[in-house]
């Protein structure tokens, strides 16, 4: 499925991506520059007593989201039953016809038929949504769906600048404006039927697959078949608050720009390069900071930077220099506290595209494959639904008189709030928030064998013990939730304890102690297994206190009984000893905070998983021990 590559640009020379790339892009620049177009032909050339100026935006922004909410259950299970590719070909054809239909009523200035087109665009999105968030898994491995999902994001919004340029652009020519963007939008729907042509076959997942019609039904078992995964479900209110978020501030962004910031239109288009610009950023920095893992640790990183950027927002807002007239770009610039909103935007952007592109991921990562489509088109009903959630919210609050910097304020501060919710109902993010810290702040550490660490399925990871931190660096190793099997003294420690009760670690006490904790822990453990989850056992029994592998405890055999199929990976942690989490300092840890200065080189090393019959105690401290002797990062 996946090929090696040596970024996610790499991606674009491959045709299992690249045509699939540039006919999403395509069709988000053709239904923004459509709509974008439509909006400024109503609103400053036509005067329509039934279409006020004022009511233009909204009517149009209405029409093109109410397919989401009418037609993303059916689409779903349409992209689950058919062959993808064959789907998105029929969707660009249809994106033709419509275009087609669109150039007549650009010609003509039927307005009732543009609407009419918007309607249908809107349709268009509804079915390639779906599509195109199922294609990825399919078509890239685990290492690589961050990275794709960063360009299809970077490229979306993109494509949105670029088509709302190119139809103010084209729709401002005199004369012949409505004429030029007929032409060019049926242009673009042709080039993306062609590129749709050249992506490479994407068989269906559920072909027999009965299609269930009714949209309210088959939307509310859509979103309980997302509900049996809760990660997956609450990923998906994750993203849907992301475009809540997100939509407040790009609906105000026009008001923002007069009435705040004295500007004229085109530092309103600004404000929404600078944003797309940030957006594009983060999306892509997403593979450089996940190390080409699903990294759902950057989320909670993400949720921070929102919020801070935007409530700096309101202060940079307030008090700008009171001004003549409205600005042009270079009046604009001129001013040294414009620049700080700039960058406020900018980096608030950029924290919502660490914010999303990992929890796209996740969706398409632990979705089980015959309903994917299905749980990402109730997701697209979700964020539709946020989003005029959004807007009707935000207009009732201007309406009562908040400023625009005030509710900019509101929704930052309310980000922190429903963040913190989301990351306290999913410990996941959280603790991956805090292996993410730790392997990148204090430590450096470098992975190495990573891909034994299974992706799917049960395994029993077997790793050498070396300080207190050592399950929150294999956390931030693997792709995938890691329960541990772990000393029951460990759960009095402050702050670590906490973490690991809410990383559902197992507590083991010795069984001459408390044989009742004793046995319990071994079940606990199986039971993992048998769920098809990861397990992690340090057999030492205990943190070493000298530095050296100490003899191996056969717990790790009494896990594997009745476990035949599971493979035991050997993995070790090198470099650690010495560290301030370590029992360097006389066997106790956590005495000499900079013994080593900051940054301290660590590592791991994944071996080759071992089968059930060629495990013993002994045989796995050997291999082990050899992984130990291998080259250190340090």
């Amino acid at each position: 499925m996946s090929e090696p590559h040596g970024s996610q640009f790499a991606l674009l020379t491959q045709r299992r991506f690249a045509p699939f790339f540039w006919t999403q892009f395509l069709g988000a620049a053709n239904d923004n520059l459509f709509k974008f177009a439509f909006t400024v032909l109503v609103t400053y050339q036509l005067q329509l007593a039934w279409l006020p100026p004022a009511q233009a935006g909204l009517a149009i922004g209405a029409l093109f989201i109410l397919p989401f909410v009418l037609f993303s259950a059916t689409s779903g299970q349409l992209a689950d039953k058919h062959d993808k590719t064959q789907l998105m070909r029929f969707i660009k054809s249809l994106e033709i016809a419509i275009m087609a239909l669109a150039a007549w009523g650009f010609y003509t200035t039927h307005v009732p038929i543009l609407l009419g087109c918007v309607f249908l665009l809107g349709l268009h999105s509804t079915l390639f949504g779906p599509v195109k968030y199922a294609y990825l898994p399919q078509q890239l491995g685990e290492r690589e769906l961050t990275g794709g999902n960063g360009m299809v994001e970077m490229g979306t919004f993109v494509a949105i600048l670029l088509g709302n340029v190119a139809g103010g652009l084209l729709i401002a020519t005199p004369l012949v404006g409505a004429q030029h963007v007929a032409m060019v939008c049926f242009a673009l729907a042709l080039l993306g039927r062609l590129t749709a042509q050249a992506i490479p076959p994407c068989p269906a997942t559920d072909p027999q697959l009965r299609i269930n019609w009714n949209p309210f039904t088959e939307t509310w078992r859509n979103l309980k078949l997302a509900h049996e995964q809760l990660a997956v479900f609450r990923s998906l209110l994750g993203i849907s608050w992301m475009w809540f978020f997100g939509a407040v501030f790009l609906a105000n962004f026009p008001a923002f720009a007069k009435e705040v910031l004295h500007g004229n239109e085109q530092v309103a288009s600004l404000l929404l390069v600078v944003f797309s610009v940030g957006i594009g950023t983060g999306s892509l920095l997403c593979e450089v900071l996940s190390r080409r893992h699903v990294e759902i640790g950057l989320v909670p990183l993400g949720a921070i930077g929102m919020s801070v950027f935007a409530i700096d927002l309101y202060f940079a807002s307030r008090g700008l220099p009171p001004t003549a007239g409205a600005l042009g770009l270079s009046d604009f610039f001129a001013q040294a506290a414009h620049w700080r909103v700039l960058a406020d935007l900018c980096l608030l952007a950029l924290f919502a595209g660490l914010y999303s592109v990992p929890m796209y991921a996740l969706i398409q990562l632990r979705a089980q494959p015959t309903h994917r489509a299905r749980i990402i088109a109730a997701n697209n009903i979700l964020n539709a639904l946020f989003m005029i959630a959004s807007s009707l919210l935000a207009g009732a609050l201007l309406s009562q008189g908040l400023s625009i910097p005030e509710l900019f304020l509101a929704v930052g501060l309310a980000n922190a709030v429903v963040a913190a919710y989301i990351f306290l109902l999913v410990p996941e993010y959280l603790l991956r928030f805090v292996a993410f810290v730790v392997s990148r702040l204090i430590y450096r550490f470098k992975i190495r064998g990573d891909e034994h660490i299974p992706t799917q399925g049960a395994a029993l990871l077997v790793c050498n013990h070396v300080s207190f931190i050592d399950a929150v660096l294999l956390m931030a190793a693997s792709p995938r939730p890691i329960r541990f099997l772990m000393d029951h003294r460990i759960f009095r420690i402050p702050v670590l304890g906490w973490l690991f009760k809410l990383a559902k670690a197992i507590p083991i006490a010795p069984q001459k102690d408390d044989p009742t904790t004793y046995e319990a822990a071994f079940v606990q453990a199986r039971a993992v297994l048998a769920d098809g989850e990861l397990l992690c056992i340090f057999p030492e029994g205990g943190i070493t206190r000298d530095g050296q592998l100490q003899p191996f405890k056969g717990g790790v055999m009494k896990i594997l009984e009745g476990q035949d199929s599971v493979p035991v990976v050997p993995l070790a942690l090198q470099n650690l000893w010495g560290s301030f989490f370590s029992r360097v300092e006389r066997g106790e840890a956590m005495v000499k905070p900079f013994r080593r200065g900051l940054f301290s080189r660590v590592g791991l090393l994944a071996g080759a998983p071992l089968a059930r019959t060629e495990v013993s105690p002994e045989r796995l401290q050997q291999r082990i021990g050899e992984l130990l002797a291998l080259r250190s990062p340090g």
